[in-house]
């Protein structure tokens, strides 16, 4: 084949069942590839990606909601060229690093937290790992409080605290961790109740899980505003406010997980906990605020932070190309209001989308807010848990051109979030899509 060349459609699949051969033999086995044939992307744009054979998606899913502005933004590309253009890549914690201390200074303002302070590490997974350590220090306990089907990370303290035995890959736990009710309202058996009645039965599964699970002196609990790895799970507005009334009875801290739910995404609000009309005592953040560069952190109340007494720093985060590119992309968001942008074509897609649920009955229940959004896949006519469906779904939707996720406990749950920078037309787009690839579901697993 000449220079320039092409390869044609058997020779690119070829070659990509060879790179996907080479990633099975170097890559563990439990590194999770979507799709009956696995995708490489090698260029993106907008909210487009295109794969190795030429394939164009629409991105429905922005790279696990990291890609949060979506691909190739000058205002972000720009800036971390002229950064990388400097030759100062990395200079680590021990010196001075201007857009750290800006990014920081922006974060701490935006947090809505008292006196806050700011330290950045690489991941979600560092940041809430960060958070505990923080919490379980400041209260001189090592108990802690998570929600059921929740999921924090891959390290060893974030998978103690997973509330998912399907990503809590070890027992072990250097925390010693309780679950309580609140997230999974659709399989709760506490289902059927109002709002104020389900938030009440909650917060009294609390209470009782404080008195007969915890030897009282808790450090805090750390619960995802939104469950994301859980499925987009949605609770009840309100549910964080009222447990924090009990949290602060016991001077218990209240640590919202904003990895996913940061930077505006829900639409409604900034901060995914502000739905429940509280300020917690701690935030974790990560994923779309780099849109796509490493970042992640904790902003916590200066009492809170300063907890640590040992030394302590992190090579990489908040270097100095990671914090100016999240400072681009920071900027961006708030200057083009991509909050609202996510609330109106959220609840476009939410309207298209539930309006599928009494057409076919593979759905169990459609939720979200803002660009986040799950679809749950039961057994046709019942309401359970479908893995099928999800991965039927996930193939319909690639063959017609769409990028979404899965997840969910037990694998049946379609996550779509894209890009925050989503137009009207390529809502419809995607939701055009959705819909034939339900109906396409509906009818195999009816069959």
């Amino acid at each position: 084949m000449a220079p320039g060349d092409q390869p044609d459609q058997h020779d690119q699949r070829a070659t990509d069942r060879t790179l996907l051969d080479r990633h099975r033999a170097v890559l563990p086995t439990w590194l999770a590839l979507y799709y009956q044939e696995p995708i490489e992307v090698v260029s993106a744009s907008g909210r487009r990606v295109t794969d190795a054979n030429g394939t164009v998606y629409l991105d429905f899913f922005a790279g696990i909601l990291t890609n949060a502005i979506g691909y190739d933004i000058p205002e972000i590309s720009d800036a971390i060229r002229r950064q990388v253009d400097t030759g100062v890549l990395h200079t680590s914690t021990l010196y001075l690093i201007r857009s750290q201390v800006e990014l920081a200074e922006r974060i701490a303002e935006l947090s809505g937290i008292p006196d806050a302070k700011v330290f950045f590490t690489n991941s979600g997974t560092e940041a809430n790992e960060t958070a505990l350590m923080l919490a379980t220090q400041y209260r001189r306990s090592n108990q802690v409080l998570t929600l059921r089907n929740s999921y924090h990370g891959r390290a060893f303290a974030t998978i103690g605290v997973t509330g998912n035995r399907g990503w809590a890959a070890s027992s072990l736990s250097p925390v010693r961790v309780s679950h309580v009710h609140g997230g999974y309202r659709y399989r709760s058996p506490f289902r059927d109740l109002s709002d104020a009645d389900y938030i009440a039965a909650c917060v009294a599964d609390l209470r009782d899980v404080l008195a007969t699970s915890t030897a009282g002196d808790v450090a805090c609990l750390i619960a995802e505003p939104i469950q994301g790895v859980g499925g987009f799970i949605v609770p009840p507005d309100g549910l964080f406010g009222a447990m924090k009334e009990v949290l602060d009875e016991h001077g218990i801290l209240l640590v919202s997980d904003e990895v996913q739910t940061g930077w505006g995404r829900t639409g409604e609000h900034f901060w995914g906990i502000q739905a429940h009309g509280v300020t917690p005592d701690a935030m974790t953040f990560a994923k779309g605020l780099g849109n796509g560069m490493a970042i992640g952190g904790v902003v916590a109340r200066a009492e809170v932070m300063d907890a640590i007494t040992a030394n302590s720093i992190s090579t990489f985060g908040g270097n100095p190309v990671a914090t100016t590119a999240a400072r681009a992309t920071l900027d961006y968001l708030l200057d083009h209001d991509l909050q609202a942008n996510a609330d109106r074509l959220g609840r476009r897609l939410l309207d298209g989308l539930r309006a599928l649920v009494d057409r076919h009955p593979v759905v169990g229940e459609v939720r979200g807010k803002g660009l986040m959004i799950g679809i749950e896949l039961v057994e046709p006519g019942t309401t359970t848990p479908s893995q099928a469906a999800a991965a039927s779904l996930l193939e319909h939707t690639r063959t017609r051109g769409l990028l979404v996720g899965k997840g969910g406990m037990r694998n049946n749950v379609i996550r779509l979030a894209p890009p925050m920078t989503l137009t009207q037309e390529e809502a419809d787009e995607g939701l055009a899509i959705l819909t034939e690839a339900i109906a396409a579901t509906d009818k195999e697993l009816s069959a």
